[in-house]
């Protein structure tokens, strides 16, 4: 599969993890598990959907009688077990509680549980990225950069919205704070971690959503500078001019990109 889609396959991984975990609350506040989500996440398992009592299960699809096996509900618990084992002590019947052996087993799943709630899924996306290529070459990038430019002349937002989700993500680009955004655009920025442990931003990629255009501010930001953010808002609302426009901003994130994945000689 071509570099892109596996990076984009990786984007839309993350993003189901995040809403998941997301609905993770503690036991009492009665928030419910994103279940829509997680079996999204689940379909790109070899992993069987079978309903026994009241439970619904995710298991493992092998010919071993011990297997992987997820209980959708809120615990989120990952067993290494059999489906019978899983039933016993998620949902027993009274006459099952009554043995001491079963009692034992219902009280203490400790045995057999691998991972519950936040550290099952991460045990999903982190399984599910290893079997991704995310090595690129040149070209590779140089597709992306591309596909952007196509999509910015063409008007096409999807395409330009894309193409940023897949630099934010060779750039490890994180959420900029609440004073960096600007009504109808996407605003991505570089993090960079200062000496004194103070964040900084930059470059910043501002998208207007509205007339189509793409600008890019060459120096970083820290969430202190407000004349560096008025600046910047003046910047998208064409007020003052960008470093860079136009599809000389997706060059520049190709050459950041290339030159942040270098290897040493």
């Amino acid at each position: 599969m071509p570099f892109k889609q596996n990076l984009i396959n990786k984007i839309r991984m993350d993003k189901m993890v995040k809403n998941v975990l997301n609905s993770i609350g503690p036991p009492e506040s009665g928030q419910k598990i994103d279940k829509e989500t997680m079996r999204k996440i689940l379909a790109m398992f070899p992993y069987n959907k079978i309903n026994e009592r009241d439970l619904e299960l995710y298991v493992q699809d092998t010919t071993e009688n011990i297997k992987k096996i997820l209980a959708l509900d809120n615990e989120l618990a990952l067993y290494n077990t059999t489906v019978a084992d899983v039933v016993l002590r998620k949902s027993p019947t009274i006459k099952e509680m009554l043995s001491f052996r079963n009692a034992r087993k219902i009280l203490n799943d400790s045995d057999v549980l691998l991972y519950k709630k936040h550290d099952s899924v991460i045990f999903f996306q982190n399984a599910y990225i290893a079997s991704l290529d995310l090595s690129f070459s040149k070209s590779d990038i140089a597709d992306i950069e591309n596909d952007g430019c196509f999509s910015l002349e063409r008007g096409y937002t999807d395409g330009v919205v894309e193409t940023l989700e897949l630099f934010s993500e060779l750039l490890d680009c994180s959420p900029l704070p609440r004073n960096f955004i600007i009504s109808n655009h996407i605003v991505i920025g570089v993090s960079n971690k200062e000496q004194n442990a103070e964040t900084r931003f930059g470059p910043i990629i501002m998208y207007n959503l509205i007339h189509n255009t793409i600008k890019l501010y060459d120096e970083k930001i820290g969430i202190h500078e407000k004349e560096k953010i008025e600046f910047l808002h003046k910047i998208a609302y064409g007020n003052e001019k960008a470093s860079k426009e136009g599809p000389k901003v997706f060059q520049h994130l190709t050459k950041m990109a290339l030159l942040k994945n270098q290897k040493p000689l």
